[in-house]
């Protein structure tokens, strides 16, 4: 992916629920052994679907009806996000390949191939650390907050990325809002808001596109293994099922 020639596998997943979006990512970087191919996953999710950081809690926010049916955790950090009008990916890469890379070098490493997916669509964009007229800060709305490498668009906050490491891998998963939603600043901006008019399809294949453009790579286009698919059914039952805790 940087220094030499890697291979990756990609999944394109159906739209799911938030519960199964999630476990999905927890599964994929769970299974993952040393010697496997890194992977890049892009999915949709159900209509009103909203996820929270690791180290949040549904009764936090009680404005939200149903959290079992709707909502799920991520592995990562942050506040709640909504979701259900934007197209996501996941990133597992093994950590060798960033292994000269800081955290911050990493994130901005990686997260190139977003800036060049909005450029292709004839997008000003830049980090947020990148705008002076931006003051980095946080909140427990993922899109109102302004963390270094989230991406602007005209000054404009549109997706934010988010990471994880482990020994064996980096993990890191983002969200393009694809189309307007609720007038609300919780919501954030989206591709309509800026006047680009696209499907969740055309986007796929844009970003997948940027990914090549971006890094030295090749692509194998992949399913969840038998393991990740039994590991995936172990976390919704044990992990991700609010109700029964």
């Amino acid at each position: 992916m940087i220094d030499k020639k890697s291979k990756f596998r990609v999944l394109i997943t159906e739209q799911k629920s938030a519960k199964e979006n999630m476990a999905t990512d927890d599964a994929l970087l769970s299974s993952y052994k040393d010697g496997d191919l890194a992977i890049l996953r892009l999915y949709t999710w159900n209509k009103n679907s909203l996820t929270i950081g690791v180290s949040q809690d549904f009764s936090n926010y009680t404005f939200i009806q149903r959290p079992n049916e709707i909502g799920a955790k991520r592995i990562t950090g942050g506040g709640i996000l909504f979701h259900g009008h934007d197209l996501s990916y996941s990133l597992v890469i093994p950590s060798v390949i960033l292994k000269n890379y800081n955290i911050k070098e990493s994130y901005e490493k990686i997260c190139s191939f977003i800036l060049n997916f909005y450029k292709k669509l004839g997008l000003n964009v830049c980090y947020a650390k990148d705008d002076q007229n931006i003051k980095l800060s946080k909140s427990e709305y993922c899109q109102v907050g302004f963390e270094a490498y989230d991406i602007l668009v005209n000054g404009k906050k549109i997706g934010g990325n988010a990471q994880r490491r482990t020994k064996k891998a980096i993990f890191q998963h983002g969200s393009i809002p694809i189309f307007k939603t609720k007038v609300d600043e919780k919501f954030g901006n989206s591709l309509e808001d800026v006047n680009i008019n696209t499907t969740f399809e055309e986007a796929k294949k844009l970003l997948i596109a940027s990914f090549e453009d971006s890094f030295n790579i090749e692509i194998e286009y992949s399913k969840l293994t038998k393991d990740e698919e039994e590991k995936k059914a172990l976390l919704l039952k044990d992990k991700y099922d609010y109700a029964s805790k």
